[in-house]
């Protein structure tokens, strides 16, 4: 099995109208994206306070993206929600793995088996009314005495806004996964793990979370297990539809890539392993890009495929 190494570029878009600059500012434990005087989303750097006392400790972290806001000002995302307190806006984990003799899950941080830590904040930067940062991370399993680093992560954000008839926030990420040592980390087959992006509260219930893939699904339980170039996940903000479309790099390994919809939950991941077991390998690291595109409103299939098209051109 092969995994591609991307260059570490980002797709510009040219074609759009600008909107208004993009500002990223280090704020305590923070970084915050603004675009004019309207905040973006905010990258946690060091672990956030835990929001509540019934919260464990072993489930703080850092190393992702909350809240996210559309142009309006609605939020779209949730942070350590009650049912799944390991989840967090925008983030990265695997689940069910094989490193040496041990199992460390790195997503269901309650178990102790494994975490995501936040390592350093490399770079923040602003340039041509765009702005962004790179971010460590290292995986780390608990199963080890001591705890034995498996990956080392770097996250490289790019936001840029844009205005128009459909004003909307565009977010390129890339992720950059590399084994800390000798030792591969395998992936089993399994049904979800890796990107994750959980959504707000009141979502919450099979039918207050809509759905629309590149394929033209909007059933979650159609929709979970199939694959897409492309999701829109959205609904109900204080009154009006709001949502993130998240665009998934042709580039990316098993393009397009299986998703996991939640039956319930205002849950989705894009989940390479559904299609079968993988493995990161010394010297080869693990490269994933994509898109965010946060806006008010629902978007149509047509208006996607555009972003789409842009995103990857090459």
């Amino acid at each position: 099995m092969r995994f591609t190494i991307l260059p570490l570029l980002f797709a510009t878009a040219t074609t759009l109208l600008a909107g208004p600059a993009v500002t990223a500012k280090r704020e305590g434990t923070q970084v915050v994206f603004r675009a004019g005087d309207k905040e973006m989303f905010r990258y946690q750097a060091e672990p956030s306070p835990l929001p509540r006392p019934d919260i464990k400790p072993e489930y703080q972290r850092g190393g992702y993206l909350f809240p996210l806001l559309t142009p309006s000002g609605k939020s779209i995302a949730d942070d350590y929600p009650a049912d799944h307190k390991h989840h967090h806006g925008l983030w990265w984990a695997w689940t069910k793995t094989k490193f040496g003799a041990t199992e460390p899950d790195f997503w269901n941080m309650g178990n102790k088996g494994g975490r995501v830590e936040f390592v350093s904040l490399e770079k923040v930067w602003e340039k041509d009314c765009t702005a962004g940062l790179t971010a460590k991370h290292r995986f780390v399993s608990l199963l080890a005495n001591p705890p034995a680093a498996v990956l080392e992560e770097t996250w490289e954000l790019r936001a840029t806004a844009i205005d128009g008839d459909k004003p909307r926030f565009v977010l390129d990420l890339i992720s950059t996964q590399a084994c800390s040592g000798s030792e591969p980390l395998k992936l089993p087959q399994y049904h979800y793990g890796g990107l994750g992006f959980r959504g707000r509260q009141d979502w919450n219930g099979a039918e207050n979370c809509r759905f629309l893939t590149s394929e033209g699904i909007t059933d979650r339980i159609k929709g979970n297990n199939s694959t897409a170039r492309w999701l829109w996940v959205g609904g109900n903000a204080d009154g009006t539809v709001a949502g993130v479309t998240i665009l998934s790099h042709p580039d990316n390994f098993r393009a397009p890539q299986p998703l996991r919809l939640h039956p319930k939950e205002p849950f989705i991941c894009f989940a390479p392993q559904q299609a079968g077991e993988m493995e990161i390998k010394p010297g080869t690291p693990y490269v994933s890009r994509y898109r965010l595109i946060i806006a008010d409103g629902e978007p149509k299939a047509e208006e996607v495929e555009a972003w789409w098209k842009e995103y990857t051109r090459k």
